[in-house]
């Protein structure tokens, strides 16, 4: 199986999320590995949220990918943004990076095994909401006790030299303020305003944000590796405060009835990413402490992770990257999130790495190279004849 064409195929069918409607995608996913003769179980969350597993879940290697894609507008793109173009160097549409050009390089590679007369080493899961958090794609399948720790490659976008073996903790808030209401001519000698409530802790935010947190000597080369990527990818002057450091973005912020009023109400979105070296718990008790009486939910919560450079996969996915392209890898970590903190709380070994153009994830004119797709599909196929002893 050609990797492009099925990417192509793929980003042809359109899988926004939201809404989250998965059904072309998982069924034309379904075919293919049922081509291959491989066991294929579909598993339904609500409104079309389809996830595909296949293969023998006794392997001890599971290979993953998301079919959703976030949202798209037809307008300023190259080429119109489901056309899945095919240029002869790059395929182009919403999706090809993040990541249905992995999807496509996960299926081919067992195509190719299979072809070969050699029994396919892993097991799959193509899931349906990646890009909204993962409620009705791999927290669902862990939920129903459909995925049993093991070893696990998700084919998430990466520079081509640069696994990613950890993840930044994340911390989601909803935080409500109140105040007392009053004519606003008489603020700030009466009544107390939400809205001040909630611009005081936001600026309290940077504060944290100066905080360094120490790493042993594991994270420092990987906060290394990590810098010289972000600094070519996105010329960040400042990298490694990016991973050693308390990111914080308020991201939506609703409170006041009318400008002569004084706010009663105000609610703050906060987005908050966690190096390693604090908890979720930690931070929110002290955002607790720093908000007085207002209301906090936590919306979601997870600790920073690390899949130890000694590991099976990271060993062997290594190993096939300089198989591949004749340099050593460099092991990074992500600044951002994806289904691998689930995975790792759940016992899994996990190693994000997949082909893509990470300068054009979730912008105009996404694409991923053709020749990324192929070494992808390579190194693949690799990692699984080298877990065919282990199978």
């Amino acid at each position: 199986m050609d990797p492009a064409h099925i990417c192509s195929d793929l980003v042809k069918i359109r899988s926004e999320n939201p809404p989250g409607d998965t059904t072309d995608a998982a069924e034309y996913v379904r075919e293919l590995l049922d081509s291959l003769g491989l066991p294929v179980e579909m598993v339904k969350g609500p409104d079309g949220h389809w996830n595909v597993l296949a293969g023998d879940r006794t392997k001890p290697l599971l290979f993953s990918g998301h079919l959703d894609v976030v949202p798209a507008q037809d307008e300023h793109w190259t080429y119109p943004p489901f056309c899945g173009h095919n240029d002869g160097e790059q395929i182009w549409g919403r999706g090809a990076t993040d990541m249905k050009g992995g999807c496509a390089a996960l299926i081919a590679a067992a195509a190719n095994q299979i072809d070969a007369g050699k029994e396919c080493s892993a097991h799959f899961a193509f899931v349906c909401d990646e890009e909204t958090g993962g409620k009705y794609g791999i927290r669902l399948l862990l939920r129903k006790h459909l995925l049993s720790p093991c070893d696990c490659l998700i084919a998430e976008p990466t520079p081509h030299l640069s696994p990613s073996v950890g993840q930044k903790g994340l911390l989601r808030l909803d935080i409500s303020f109140k105040g007392i209401p009053g004519h606003g001519s008489l603020y700030p000698y009466e009544g107390k305003s939400a809205v001040e409530e909630a611009a005081e802790l936001i600026a309290w935010l940077k504060e944290l944000n100066r905080r360094d947190y120490p790493v042993n000597e594991e994270l420092r080369i990987l906060i290394e590796n990590t810098t010289a990527s972000l600094s070519i990818l996105f010329s960040l002057p400042d990298a490694a405060s990016v991973l050693r450091r308390i990111n914080y973005n308020p991201g939506t912020i609703h409170g006041g009835n009318g400008v002569n009023v004084i706010a009663e109400e105000c609610t703050v979105q906060l987005d908050l990413r966690l190096p390693w070296g604090i908890s979720p718990e930690a931070i929110t008790q002290e955002i607790k402490e720093r908000a007085g009486d207002a209301h906090i939910e936590v919306i979601s919560s997870c600790k920073a992770s690390l899949t130890h450079a000694g590991s099976d996969i990271v060993r062997i996915l290594s190993n096939e990257i300089k198989k591949e392209y004749g340099a050593p890898a460099r092991p990074i970590i992500q600044w951002a999130a994806s289904d691998a903190r689930f995975l790792r709380s759940a016992g899994f070994h996990v190693v994000d790495y997949g082909p893509g153009d990470v300068t054009t994830l979730h912008a105009r004119d996404e694409r991923v190279p053709v020749a990324r797709l192929a070494s992808a599909s390579r190194i693949f196929e690799g990692i699984l004849d080298a877990y065919l002893p282990l199978s």
